[in-house]
């Protein structure tokens, strides 16, 4: 069984610092849907511009319906786009809406970026969490005061 997908192409902008240490901050700027083709630039204006990268696909897994949840159910939803520096340019290498994935990627130190979630994207996640996730129930543990104690170990 095939799992849902669906296809985006990430804008990465390069803009100037605001730092001594450093000319320019490169860093994810959104995301839409693919239209296809090969990377290219959009636009340039001295020390700004910003490239298309397009082929990525946010692919929805059921062990991940937690971190949708999060991210859909959050004031504002992102997609997170996982990146790297290679040479002078910075290049997606994936992306996704689950939060918990994110937070992972981020534990491992790699770049990530959240960027705003596009309508449509989030109509289409909203609709796989409210038809999938089921959240896990809570099993509550007494307190040790609460046991007779004989039964405390």
């Amino acid at each position: 069984m095939e799992k849902p997908s669906f296809a985006v192409a990430v804008v990465m902008q390069r803009r100037p610092a605001q730092s001594r240490w450093a000319d320019c901050v490169w860093e994810p700027h959104g995301v839409i849907a693919d239209p296809g083709g090969a990377p290219r630039k959009l636009r340039e204006d001295g020390a700004a511009a910003q490239w298309l990268h397009p082929g990525f696909k946010i692919v929805l897994h059921r062990d991940e319906h937690e971190g949708y949840y999060l991210n859909v159910s959050a004031p504002h939803p992102k997609v997170f786009v996982l990146w790297r520096m290679d040479g002078e340019q910075a290049l997606p290498l994936d992306v996704t809406a689950s939060s918990e994935e994110a937070s992972r990627w981020l534990d491992a130190t790699h770049s990530v970026d959240g960027v705003a979630m596009p309508p449509e994207i989030f109509a289409w996640l909203g609709d796989y969490v409210e038809k999938n996730y089921r959240p896990e129930p809570k099993k509550r543990i007494k307190p040790r005061s609460f046991q007779h104690p004989k039964d405390r170990v």
